[in-house]
C-alpha cells in the first residue's frame, strides 16, 4: 500500500485503522526520515476506533522512535479526521462499502488516496484515486481482503 501511495519526504498523510501502529511507523519513515532536517519532515495522522488499539498504537510508535512524527487518535476514522486536513495522501486500512465522501473531501488536489472497497466478505477491490480539483480519479489495483471498516460511513452491523 505504501508503494501505491508514493509517498514522498514532507508529506502529510491520514491512516485509517491505525491497528499495532506498525503501519503508521512506516509511513513515518518514509515522509519523515531522521536523516532530513526536521523543517522538510512530513506527518502521520493515524485514526482507531478501537480504543485499545489506539492505545496499544501509540505504546508501540512511542517505543519504535516515532512520536514525534505519528499522531494516534481514537476515534471513527471513516469520516476521516478534519481538524488536520487536507491530506497529501490517505490510506485505509479496513474494507469500506464505498469510498467514504469525507474522505474524499480531506483530500488535497494532486493528492492520492488507497483503499479496499467491497463487501465484508471475502473479497474487495483495491483502488488508488487520485484527485484532480473536484475529479477523482479511479485505479484498480486488484482484489484484496481486508477487515470491514466501521463506523458512521463504513459498513453497518
Amino acid at each position: 500500500m505504501n508503494e501505491a501511495l508514493r509517498l514522498e519526504v514532507g508529506h502529510r498523510v491520514l491512516e485509517v485503522g491505525a491497528g499495532s501502529g506498525w503501519h503508521a511507523s512506516t509511513i513515518a519513515e518514509i515522509v519523515a526520515p531522521s536523516d532530513v532536517p526536521r523543517e522538510s519532515w512530513g506527518h502521520v495522522y493515524t485514526i482507531e476506533i478501537v480504543p485499545r488499539l489506539a492505545e496499544l498504537a501509540r505504546r508501540n510508535v512511542e517505543r519504535a522512535g516515532y512520536a514525534d512524527r505519528v499522531t494516534i487518535v481514537c476515534g471513527d476514522g471513516s469520516g476521516g479526521y478534519a481538524g488536520e486536513a487536507p491530506y497529501d495522501r490517505i490510506v485505509v486500512t479496513a474494507a469500506a462499502p464505498r469510498v467514504p465522501s469525507p474522505l474524499k473531501e480531506q483530500l488535497k488536489s494532486g493528492g492520492v488516496m488507497v483503499i479496499p472497497v467491497g463487501s465484508i466478505s471475502f473479497y474487495q477491490t483495491l483502488l488508488r484515486i487520485r484527485r484532480r480539483d473536484d475529479d477523482y480519479i479511479e485505479e484498480d489495483l486488484g482484489g484484496v481482503a481486508f477487515v470491514p471498516l466501521i463506523g458512521k460511513h463504513g459498513h453497518r452491523f
